[in-house]
């Protein structure tokens, strides 16, 4: 037996406002989110906003100061790469439930997002620090796995 249309059209109405609410704590939270990475020679720390905009560069332990222009230029745009791309995923795996249709309300299908198009081909390759374990060694320095202190 089918359910009536209007509990069908009240669950929907519920669902759509658990929905608004989860997309405006879910916007809440990524206005806030910030990411780090550091540059493989471990020489910069870059820190990208929530627009994956760059908030921040650190020269770390001075290495800077042995390096070419082209070395420190190179490290600057891996480690801005890198905390751009953290934060793109981020969105990405924040945005997924909003993706994927209800679980109650089968009319209610999830929203496409061309992901590679939003933020490139990048984003939907296999992390390489995931694929090969970590990069450097524990004793190597006291910095966290995201490059944080």
């Amino acid at each position: 037996m089918t359910e009536p249309l209007e509990k069908r059209l009240e669950k929907a109405m519920a669902e759509l406002q658990s929905a608004q609410e989860a997309v405006a704590r879910t916007e809440r939270e990524l206005r806030s989110a910030s990411f780090a990475a550091l540059s493989s020679d471990r020489a910069v720390r870059a820190t990208a906003g929530p627009q994956g905009e760059l908030t921040g560069i650190e020269f770390l332990e001075n290495k800077y100061r042995d390096m070419s222009p082209q070395e420190l230029a190179a490290s600057v745009l891996e480690a801005a790469s890198a905390a751009r791309l953290k934060m793109n995923r981020h969105v990405m795996k924040a945005m997924a439930p909003f993706t994927e249709p209800s679980s109650d309300l089968p009319e209610l299908k999830g929203f496409e997002l061309d992901w590679e198009r939003i933020f490139g081909p990048e984003v939907l390759r296999e992390d390489d620090d995931t694929a090969r374990g970590p990069a450097t060694p524990a004793w190597r320095d006291a910095l966290g796995d995201e490059g944080e202190d």
